[in-house]
């Protein structure tokens, strides 16, 4: 019985793909690139399609193809497209990405609605020493649960960022992010 020519024409590229994500595990520069021009149009789409701005996706594009790159090792051939999993890193870099710029317009909404005054000699200085307070504060944390806390609360990354960024698994930064805040309060009540 012969094969279906469309069916084996589908194979070989993803079979293609398999074998640039493998060496890409091995740190190689020029499968990444020939990864990234199989595939950048369609991760591209993906990202503008969630983000709704060519230069935001573009930005996303980059994160993408870092992840992709810090993470190949996690690719396992599973008889799953390979696509599938370089598609769920772009959607995934996209959301993180829309969730921050609206995290972000949120707090320029919300402090455009507590006016334009400035704070009195007062109100500065028991700000300057509650920040002193923090600071003192998460200098006695771990530093793997201070720089989770840093990272989600100061710099806005999202959880799954942060735990890429620690090689840890997603719910062991949660855990981190949860203990963490809680003895960061338990010190700020000392």
């Amino acid at each position: 019985m012969a094969e279906d020519p469309t069916k084996s024409q589908t194979k070989e590229p993803l079979e293609r793909i398999e074998a640039l994500i493998a060496r890409v595990t091995l740190d190689d520069r020029s499968a990444l690139s020939e990864l990234y021009d199989l595939t950048q149009a369609k991760l591209f789409a993906v990202s503008l399609r969630v983000l709704g701005e060519r230069q935001a996706a573009e930005d996303a594009m980059h994160d993408t193809y870092v992840k992709i790159w810090k993470n190949a090792d996690r690719y396992q051939v599973t008889g799953h497209s390979p696509m599938t999993w370089l598609i769920t890193i772009a959607r995934n870099t996209a959301i993180d990405r829309l969730r921050a710029r609206r995290s972000h317009a949120d707090v320029g909404a919300y402090s455009e609605t507590l006016g334009s005054s400035a704070p009195t000699p007062e109100q500065s200085t028991l700000v300057a020493s509650d920040a002193k307070r923090i600071v003192q504060c998460l200098d006695t944390l771990p530093s793997n649960r201070r720089a989770a806390i840093t990272g989600a609360y100061l710099d806005g990354r999202s959880y799954a960022e942060l735990a890429d960024a620690a090689k840890v698994p997603l719910n062991t930064m949660r855990t981190w992010l949860r203990r963490g805040l809680s003895a960061l309060r338990e010190c700020m009540e000392q």
